[in-house]
């Protein structure tokens, strides 16, 4: 196949539209079902390259959650706990989970909200138990290296039959140079092969050098998603997955604050509270998903409110006070964080250290360097600087 035929661009006002290889080769992906689209490929491709290079610097099993061509989550395959497995919605009839049934679970539990309707990338063979757990969320389509027969017939009956699955050569290589248009400006840059790995953490600049072998997997998984993700971008990691990520804000800042929200999202999930909401029969996964969202943000009374609560919960829950998530985020520690730039202030140091981080890794190189890496010094932070910029658009 040396061209796809597309329905429309990024809009259905944007027509003819396809993709192809500009030599005239013969494209290295297959579809096997549905028929993606312009944005769909956008995911696909971008969300592909992040778990293969996840599995290369980790040599664990990979997936991630695309939307709008950013990860909404993005993990490697490390076996989930019990807790992990009541707020990802793991289906206990599945089974044990593969790993990289465990990297989906995580990728896609991370941001349950930001994952509603995502493109889903494998660094693996998608085997039978990765299938099932997909099977029951709303997703637009897959792309991984090759499916087992078992699987594919399970993600083929997704969406009436139509559901959206590729299968990419694992052998591909890209040119060297890519080239896109802008208002019919060609542009052209080398690829960014910039290899990610743990000699990148080497350059400690902060008074505290530890950096145990987790901090490590955790940076790294957050430098290579901050690689795939809409700049300027912040990532949240711990314990084998991105937890917060902030993608494509103008200010450092609103990024750290915006990824370090989701991160604390993530942790206010786990708390017995939350665990324990009294949900009716039958409420779908995106209605508890939203519920959960609400109850554990600033305007809880949307869901609590007399006339709402009885929509979703057999008795309406007590409040969790501002003072009682405060004590419960307490409890998040020693989580990593990566930017794709350098920061120019300590505030988003600051902002950092209230959801958990213990470790940063960040390119360095502002003018305001001493001043942050005191911010780091105060608060027990220790910092890497890569020497690296990691921006993508």
């Amino acid at each position: 196949m040396k061209e796809f035929e597309l329905k429309y661009g990024c809009n259905p006002n944007q027509k003819p539209s396809r993709i192809f290889m500009a030599d005239g080769s013969e494209l290295p992906i297959e579809v096997l079902n549905g028929k993606p689209g312009y944005i769909n490929f956008l995911d696909a491709f971008n969300g592909y390259q992040l778990v293969k290079e996840l599995k290369q610097a980790t040599g664990y099993p990979a997936a991630t959650s695309f939307k709008h061509v950013s990860p909404a989550g993005a993990a490697v395959g490390k076996e989930l706990s019990e807790v992990e497995k009541k707020i990802y919605w793991v289906d206990e009839s599945i089974g044990k989970l593969s790993p990289l049934a465990c990297a989906y679970a995580r990728a896609r539990g991370a941001d349950r909200m930001s994952s509603f309707g995502d493109f889903i990338a494998l660094s693996d063979v998608c085997d039978v138990t990765t299938a099932k757990l997909i099977q029951h969320e709303v997703s637009d389509g897959i792309i991984a290296p090759g499916y087992d027969a078992d699987a594919l017939e399970i993600l083929k009956s997704k969406k009436k039959g139509n559901y959206n699955i590729i299968q990419i050569n694992p052998e591909y290589k890209p040119e060297p140079i890519e080239k896109k248009q802008v208002y019919g400006v060609t542009f052209e840059q080398g690829r960014n092969d910039f290899k990610i790995d743990e000699e990148l953490l080497n350059h400690i600049v902060t008074e505290h050098k530890e950096l145990t072998e987790q901090a490590k997997i955790d940076l790294i998984i957050a430098l290579i998603t901050l690689k795939y993700t809409q700049s300027n971008s912040v990532c949240y990691a711990k314990n084998g997955q991105a937890i917060g990520i902030g993608a494509g804000q103008q200010s450092r800042i609103h990024c750290t604050r915006l990824a370090g929200q989701k991160a604390d999202n993530w942790y206010l999930r786990q708390n017995p509270k939350v665990l324990n909401l009294p949900f009716k029969e039958g409420i779908g996964r995106a209605d508890r998903d939203n519920a959960i969202d609400l109850y554990i943000g600033e305007e809880y009374m949307d869901i609590l409110a007399d006339g709402q609560w009885e929509r979703v919960f057999t008795e309406k829950p007590e409040v969790f006070t501002a003072q009682e998530k405060r004590e419960w985020l307490d409890g998040n520690t020693d989580v990593a964080l990566g930017s794709d730039a350098f920061f120019p202030f300590g505030d988003n140091i600051e902002r950092a250290y209230k959801s958990g981080v213990k470790y940063i890794a960040q390119p360095g190189g502002s003018i305001r360097d001493d001043n942050v890496i005191e911010a780091c010094n105060k608060r027990g932070i220790t910092m890497c600087f890569t020497q690296m910029r990691l921006f993508h658009h």
